[in-house]
């Protein structure tokens, strides 16, 4: 399994709780799990890199574990418990120099230091959909969910957060525009941060400025946005909604540059890469994706079988199609199938087959045989 691990350039994260790694390159895609334990409430919340070398995958569960798996060795190397299942599940997974960072859905935000049984906890608000890490600074990360704002913590002084946003004004009618922050990012070079919410809105804060409220805002499309995600050229942003559909708006005007097709369900994950015009995308339908960002043409498309709610995506090269797909689904083979292994061991069952056959004929016997005892009955 070591070497189909080194293989992978992107992992995914099922609802079936399996981990899954696919090679772009070889076309191919691999189940890391143990078949034998696998149940409903181990289900991937979200994955993270445990190193800069990123070597280590950080698997969230909803049961509340968090899995390290290796991915020079091909197996899972640790299992930590960092909650119960009755937190809810987890909102974001960000690791710093010696502590391990999680955040679940009632607002729990927690530092999980290295060799210590002390923890530092943080109450992020209700609702919590997500929690993100600055890249450039390890120690802060934001957090945002339903009528909870945006806020943005120093976990080196984790009693008030260091930015929280204000709601924009009143709308025409004066009445109240209600909060639902669903995935955000830290823009590059920069102290600012960009949010996406569940009423189609996407906004840009500047935690510098004076103000409170977003210096930007922009909308797309009439659908609950779930997910964005920033490329190297830092001058635009993709967002996915909950209809399936991507588009890539421009940071500078607000506008949308253009739209990505091909999905079929709604997105769950959204990842672009660091260096590369490329953004990986998964959700509902059961496929990976790969699209171009200067073309928008569809590179990879991968079924993966089981419904996806994340994606991570290696910085390393890609290899890149010239062509795009041209056939409906690309040809990659999935070792280690989740439910390969469940029907070769199912027994068929034909007697019950056979019995309903033989049932639904006797009733078509009986009511031809009323009809000629009436007509019978007529011509006497």
């Amino acid at each position: 399994m070591a070497d189909k691990s080194q293989l992978c350039s992107v992992w995914v994260g099922s609802e079936t709780g399996i981990l899954k790694g696919v090679s772009l390159s070889k076309k191919q895609a691999f189940n890391f799990c143990e078949m034998s334990c696998l149940s409903r409430d181990q289900e991937v919340c979200v994955l993270g890199w445990g190193d800069p070398q990123e070597t280590e995958v950080l698997v969230g569960s909803v049961n509340g574990t968090v899995k390290t798996f290796s991915t020079e060795k091909g197996i899972f190397t640790e299992t930590r418990q960092c909650g119960e299942s009755t937190h809810g599940r987890f909102t974001g997974l960000a690791v710093t120099d010696r502590a391990l960072i999680t955040c679940v859905e009632t607002g729990l935000l927690r530092v999980w230091k290295e060799g210590s049984t002390d923890t530092v906890e943080i109450n992020a608000g209700k609702n919590v959909c997500r929690m993100r890490q600055n890249p450039s600074q390890r120690n802060q990360v934001a957090t945002g969910g339903k009528e909870n704002g945006l806020k943005v913590w120093d976990l080196e002084r984790p009693e008030t957060p260091i930015f929280t946003s204000k709601n924009v004004r009143n709308d025409w009618l004066d009445l109240r525009v209600p909060e639902w922050v669903r995935d955000m990012a830290f823009i590059p070079d920069s102290d600012k941060i960009i949010t996406c919410t569940g009423h189609h809105q996407v906004r840009v804060y500047d935690p510098a400025s004076p103000q409170r409220r977003p210096v930007l805002e922009a909308q797309f499309g009439e659908y609950p946005l779930t997910a964005l995600s920033l490329p190297a050229s830092q001058d635009s942003v993709v967002v996915g909604n909950t209809h399936g559909q991507l588009a890539i708006l421009d940071l500078r005007k607000g506008l949308v540059r253009g739209c990505l097709k091909g999905l079929a369900g709604g997105v769950r994950g959204l990842q672009c890469h660091p260096s590369l015009p490329l953004v990986a995308s998964c959700g509902l339908d059961r496929f990976l994706r790969v699209h171009s960002l200067e073309d928008r043409t569809l590179q990879h498309k991968v079924y993966l079988k089981s419904r996806l709610n994340c994606v991570l995506l290696s910085s390393r090269d890609l290899e890149l199609s010239s062509t795009g797909v041209t056939g409906d689904v690309e040809e990659v083979k999935e070792e280690g199938g989740e439910l390969d292994e469940v029907w070769d061991t199912m027994e068929m069952i034909k007697e019950k087959a056979k019995k309903r056959a033989t049932e639904e004929e006797e009733a078509v016997v009986e009511e031809a045989e009323k009809k000629t005892k009436k007509k019978i009955k007529v011509v006497k």
